[in-house]
């Protein structure tokens, strides 16, 4: 099996608005890639808590690198397909 781009819908249809909001179960190499990006990103947000001072800026600094983390996994689930061989 190997995986194919999709042509996700846009969300301000109903069609892509039941492609975002379905469940997408990983397959193939997805699991470890979802991994490499989380570890990748607790790195970051472990530099910035050591390195910046307690503020609303730090503050949200962590929650943007949440938001990219759970936006790139989400990249990789909505826009790839199974594609059987």
């Amino acid at each position: 099996m190997s995986t194919i781009p999709v042509d996700a819908p846009q969300i301000d249809t109903p069609f892509g608005l039941e492609h975002v909001f379905t469940y997408h179960p990983p397959f193939g190499d997805q699991p470890q890639r979802y991994s490499a990006i989380r570890r990748a990103a607790l790195d970051f947000a472990m530099r910035v808590l050591v390195d910046c001072p307690r503020s609303a800026e730090r503050t949200l600094a962590l929650r943007d690198i949440q938001r990219a983390v759970m936006f790139a996994n989400a990249s990789i689930a909505l826009n790839e397909a199974q594609e059987d061989k």
